[in-house]
């Protein structure tokens, strides 16, 4: 009974997207600055809809995630809204409507005429639902910009690029003017799948090389074409391990809280392939594989690549100049900032005041220098961490950003009710400490 009423909370939605798009097949134009010549992005990530939908707050944790998102959009205006990762508890989920949630995060978007592009995390692919499917029901309406590039099972979904041109000019007049790469960093497990002993089948979690070489090979082709190098901005879910190495650098302080403000509290942060071991294994002997080398690489050795933006780690919010070669690492900086947004919704651990990261990038700037302004706006109205990402970011002094606390208004933890995937849960605590973000 419990499985029905979730089920029937949910699918009025469902007639609705398949209107949107039986309105008539809608061609989205690209992207492209505004006439006053700026593109602004504002990413929500980290917001875990679907747990516990048979207690009374699991569907109170999404309504007031909602509640968020529509604060920051009444009080931002982007051109593009970024869902980097975890949009879904998939572990909580089940199979037959898994990702119908989709349509209700996605509703402040279609109501305001905004499009979006997403990133996946650990917790999108699960043994009840996928990346595949998340893509699929994103598809059904109009605004989605969400894509998969590049094939095969090792790569995971939500990887590609979306071009961003000069205001009234498109890709049959103009040269794009900005490039945003989107990276599946995948994690969690495989859909409906197990191992022998009966355990869910677990899923590397890094970006995988077929995605890397996809992405250099990409990217040579633009430079050639446009005989130019064409700034960029990537995202992806879990942080690659040179944000662990910058934070841990020199012990705690090594974020400094005026030249890099924001948040701090996951410490040591949970990089990609985490918990594996180099040859591949993973079996809780190991603490770090290295696998998201070949990725590190490639990031550091795109020009005009001016920042990543991760989700994953709820208890960070700050950027990082990586333009060196940190003690341990195999692979030296050049200059790209390594960003953290704010963890935007009720699901998901940790009670800090929910957010979304802005990025603000003005046309004129960047046609003479790769810099970006980006800030946090709160759920409060407040906006912390403003910083310009430019030449001199990490020698600037700002503000430093107050570490804030919010807790669900409308939600009754008292009753929490184990739910799909508790057993499973049981077998899986290794694993499921090392994807917890």
């Amino acid at each position: 009974m419990a499985r029905l009423g979730k089920l029937l909370m949910i699918s009025p939605l469902r007639t609705q997207a398949g209107s949107e798009r039986a309105a008539g097949e809608f061609a989205l134009r690209p992207l492209s600055f505004t006439e006053n010549g700026t593109f602004q992005i504002s990413i929500f990530e980290d917001l875990h809809f679907g747990e516990n939908a048979w207690d009374a707050w699991g569907p109170q944790q999404d309504a007031n995630s909602v509640k968020v998102i529509n604060q920051v959009l009444d009080r931002e205006s982007p051109e593009l809204v970024v869902l980097n990762g975890d949009l879904i508890t998939g572990e909580n989920t089940f199979l037959e409507n898994s990702t119908l949630y989709v349509d209700q995060i996605v509703q402040p978007f279609v109501e305001r005429r905004l499009t979006w592009a997403s990133t996946y995390g650990n917790h999108d692919h699960n043994f009840n639902v996928s990346g595949e499917g998340i893509l699929a029901r994103e598809q059904l309406w109009r605004y989605s910009r969400t894509r998969s590039m590049v094939p095969g099972r090792d790569a995971g979904v939500s990887n590609y690029y979306l071009p961003v041109y000069a205001a009234g000019c498109d890709e049959m007049e103009c040269s794009p003017e900005l490039l945003l790469w989107f990276f599946d960093s995948r994690g969690g497990f495989y859909f409906q799948e197990r191992d022998p002993d009966g355990s869910q089948r677990g899923q590397p979690d890094w970006v995988d090389v077929s995605v890397v070489d996809w992405f250099q090979r990409t990217n040579r082709r633009f430079v050639s074409r446009y005989r130019r190098i064409v700034p960029s901005l990537a995202f992806v879910h879990i942080p690659t391990d040179a944000s662990r190495a910058l934070q841990t650098e020199n012990g705690e302080k090594s974020v400094d809280r005026h030249y890099q403000p924001g948040i701090n509290d996951d410490y040591p942060l949970a990089q990609q392939a985490q918990g594996w071991c180099p040859d591949g294994r993973d079996d809780g002997t190991c603490v770090y594989g290295g696998q998201d080398v070949p990725f590190m690489r490639a990031i550091a050795s795109t020009p005009g690549l001016m920042a990543l933006f991760s989700g994953h780690d709820h208890g960070a919010t700050w950027c990082y100049k990586w333009d060196r070669l940190v003690p341990g690492m195999a692979v030296e900086g050049t200059g790209v900032n390594l960003c953290f947004g704010q963890h935007s919704g009720y699901g998901g651990y940790g009670n800090w005041i929910r957010g979304s990261r802005q990025v603000r990038l003005d046309l004129r700037t960047l046609r003479s220098s790769w810099e970006a302004e980006t800030w946090i706006r709160l759920e409060s109205g407040d906006v912390v961490g403003a910083v310009s990402l430019n030449a001199t970011y990490g020698s600037d002094w700002y503000p430093a950003t107050p570490n804030t606390m919010t807790y669900c208004p409308t939600c009754n933890y008292t009753r929490i009710t184990p739910g799909p995937g508790s057993f499973q849960k049981k077998l899986n605590v290794r694993r499921r400490i090392r994807s917890f973000g």
